[in-house]
């Protein structure tokens, strides 16, 4: 993050940290009451700072995005656990070797939309990811290959997990709040669209819809890939005939199988209703 000018006559909090490193080592210096609250490791951490750091972590990618000018995005979901189709022998089960051929549509995808983001010097349409493996490397990966940035959104979860070698490094984030998370998905979103995948990817699915479906979020071009794997999944036509969603609700999506249908769809998209 740049350095901004200062805008009054006090010291700042980097020269105070300094400071503190120069004082004498003292049984009262040494004690934890001690230490700049800021600074104090230990402190942030503690139960009740829980509202601090929710604030702490939709402040720091939001300023980040901003200094980089990004002003909308391109959000990509989808299942970690999709391989690469060169990788398809090595896939878990048989479904999700099969599955492969939408890794290389989510990587074509995310490379036409990086080359309109590059045409608007990395501004608008660019790539978001969960910034893991699958589905998520792709969208990193034809964003890279088309000469662009992506962003990665990555979490911290009790199996190791590290971004995929394709997110552009500033822009790589990681959180502990999956609801921050989320939202740092849909801040910018300018268009979104969802890949198979498993509970991870079901959740922000249908919270993405929640929100357009109830005004808490304007109507964007939301596509699903793969219309044999969505209507095998999920009953949608139930859920219509329950009366549990309207009819209506089944406009706010779409589904496509290639990436230039996506595209072509994104293009001609018109708010629902």
């Amino acid at each position: 993050m740049k350095d901004e000018p200062r805008s009054h006559p006090f010291r700042d909090s980097i020269e105070d940290i300094a400071a503190t490193k120069r004082i004498p080592d003292t049984a009262q210096t040494r004690a934890p009451a001690y230490r700049l609250a800021f600074a104090d490791h230990d402190f942030l951490t503690r139960e009740e700072l829980r509202p601090v750091r929710l604030q702490l972590e939709l402040l720091k990618p939001q300023m980040i995005m901003d200094e980089r000018g990004i002003e909308s995005t391109v959000v990509m979901f989808g299942g970690a656990r999709i391989p690469a189709p060169e990788n398809r022998d090595h896939a878990r089960t048989e479904t999700l070797a099969n599955l492969s051929h939408y890794y290389e549509e989510a990587r074509r995808f995310a490379h036409a939309m990086t080359e309109r983001s590059v045409a608007t010097y990395g501004r608008e349409w660019v790539i978001a990811t969960g910034g893991g493996p699958g589905v998520m490397e792709a969208g990193n990966r034809g964003a890279d290959e088309a000469g662009g940035q992506s962003i990665g959104l990555n979490i911290v979860l009790p199996h190791e997990q590290a971004p995929n070698a394709y997110v552009t490094p500033d822009l790589s984030f990681n959180f502990h709040y999956f609801a921050i998370r989320k939202m740092h998905f849909l801040m910018r979103a300018k268009a979104i669209v969802v890949f198979p995948g498993g509970f991870g990817t079901m959740d922000e699915l249908f919270e993405s819809l929640t929100l357009v479906q109830t005004g808490r979020m304007k109507p964007i071009p939301f596509l699903l890939f793969g219309r044999d794997w969505w209507e095998t999944v999920v009953n949608w036509g139930h859920l219509a005939e329950a009366g549990v969603i309207s009819p209506e609700d089944l406009s706010l999506f779409a589904m496509v199988e290639t990436a230039e249908e996506a595209v072509s769809v994104i293009d001609g998209w018109q708010i629902p209703g």
